[in-house]
């Protein structure tokens, strides 16, 4: 997101056809420009000869995709991860009374919670 957002910056002030050193230099004054050259190029490679304008259009429209018509496989994935979730959530639940149950000396923190 780093070099995407130098490159929109160069672009928007001005500088049409930002090179790598552009980029560079806008990360290089915040202290990002570290690892970044692969990511650079890539980005350049895939943004030359193209308009600002067209690139945000095209952006717009895979992110305007509804929650309805999102793929099986993201909705897929989401269950998962919230079956994950709720599975490790119950675990840690099991653990916590069964630590209390063993230990009764800890049986009188549970009383004095409201």
């Amino acid at each position: 997101m780093k070099v995407i957002a130098a490159y929109l910056l160069a672009v928007l002030g001005g500088n049409k056809e930002p090179t790598a050193d552009d980029i560079k230099d806008i990360l290089g004054c915040v202290g990002a420009a570290d690892d970044t050259d692969d990511r650079i190029q890539l980005l350049l490679s895939q943004v030359k000869g193209q308009e600002l304008a067209e690139l945000i259009a095209r952006g717009r429209e895979k992110l305007a995709v509804s929650e309805g018509d999102a793929p099986m496989e993201a909705n897929a994935i989401s269950d998962g991860a919230a079956g994950g979730v709720a599975e490790q959530k119950k675990e840690v639940e099991e653990k916590i009374d069964e630590y209390y149950s063993s230990d009764s000396d800890h049986n009188h923190l549970l009383e004095s919670v409201p």
